[in-house]
């Protein structure tokens, strides 16, 4: 069973294992980039660190890939090689904490399963460090308290990798909720999810924040929340799974409604057992909907009105970390803050307590 001990079960392999950078000559072959703005490191190399995160990066202005963190000595020679990552910006878990002591590190990003955020968001904090933490930003709003509180006392700035909100057609939506182009919004439905065949994945474990709730089911709560402008106030859910033998600790889909101010309904679903991906606002004077709302290879939508929301950005994850550097550059806040992935954990606890309670549960 994956826990947190097998997710590092090769750090004690590390020190070790770095060494092989120098007896495969890879430092010879590589050429060790520019520095562009800020430097970042990537703590986890899992699937989103290198398909997605590490490519990007070499399409931001402002932030660059400057260092690694990994239990895996195979994978920090890989990556040195590939992007020419200098042995000294390497790191393992076991001695993380000394990164404190490298300038060459301004941002540390955690790309760890949800269970493991609190941890690591605390420790690049009291690191002096910059943090980004992938999204869901915590297993329980405690631990979303005590990442805030951990980086302000150390006058860092922490932002949550929600990169739908650096997105242009997203920020349309959001748009409309404060300007009301179609009226006072009545209800909205939005869906996220995929098949996941996957048997024996920390998103299956409920020790590690696994769940389609605390995975895909934050991108339906945080788009009530940026379509509407609004807190919601209670919720209704239902908890369900056609595949029990396999999601026996957490959930497999997940349908829940939010009640917010004004008698206005989101009703969502979440899944790891069906593809979805809309959203949709249905106002006294039209609707509006993206369909995708959240891809990475693009957002696209229309108006009842016929107006394409179809505007394009080369990659959502390099515009977001170099809006995320920019800010913290120009001494800025961030677009999406620490608070704004606190209140969705908060949903996600209530969401569980309906299910729990059976019933409809207070925000």
């Amino acid at each position: 069973m994956m826990n947190r001990r097998k997710f590092l079960h090769d750090t004690a392999l590390g020190t070790l294992g770095y060494s092989l950078f120098n007896q495969y000559g890879y430092c010879s072959r590589v050429r060790i980039p520019q520095p562009r703005g800020l430097g970042i490191a990537l703590v986890g190399l899992g699937y989103y660190s290198t398909d997605l995160l590490a490519p990007a990066l070499q399409k931001t202005q402002h932030c660059y890939l400057a260092g690694i963190v990994t239990g895996s000595p195979e994978k920090a020679v890989n990556w040195q090689r590939r992007y020419g990552i200098p042995e000294k910006n390497v790191y393992n878990y076991q001695n993380f904490d000394s990164i404190a002591d490298n300038p060459a590190i301004d941002v540390i990003y955690i790309v760890l399963p949800p269970s493991m955020h609190a941890e690591y968001v605390i420790r690049a904090a009291n690191a002096g460090k910059h943090v980004w933490c992938e999204k869901p930003m915590a297993v329980t709003v405690a631990e979303c308290e005590q990442m805030i509180a951990a980086c302000e006392k150390n006058k860092v700035q922490l932002s949550i990798g929600y990169r739908m909100h650096h997105e242009p057609n997203t920020q349309t939506i959001m748009g409309f909720a404060k300007n009301k182009p179609y009226g006072n919004i009545q209800k909205l439905t939005a869906s996220a999810g995929y098949f996941d065949n996957r048997t024996n994945h920390w998103k299956q474990k409920k020790a590690m924040g696994g769940g389609a709730t605390y995975d895909m089911g934050v991108y339906c709560i945080n788009a009530a929340r940026y379509a509407t402008g609004l807190e919601p106030l209670s919720v209704l859910a239902r908890q369900s799974t056609t595949r029990p033998e396999i999601y026996s600790e957490v959930d497999e889909t997940m349908h829940f409604e939010l009640e917010f101010p004004g008698g206005i309904q989101a009703v969502c679903e979440t899944s790891f057992g069906k593809g979805m991906n809309s959203l949709r606002v249905d106002c006294a004077k039209g609707w509006y909907q993206l369909e995708p709302f959240q891809s990475y290879t693009g957002v696209k939508g229309i108006t009842s009105d016929g107006i394409a929301l179809d505007a394009a950005i080369d990659n959502e994850q390099a515009r977001q970390m170099d809006d995320d550097a920019l800010a913290i550059m120009q001494k800025k806040p961030g677009l999406v803050s620490g608070m704004e992935g606190l209140l969705d954990i908060k949903v996600v606890e209530a969401i569980h307590r309906s299910v729990k309670e059976n019933g409809k549960t207070k925000i």
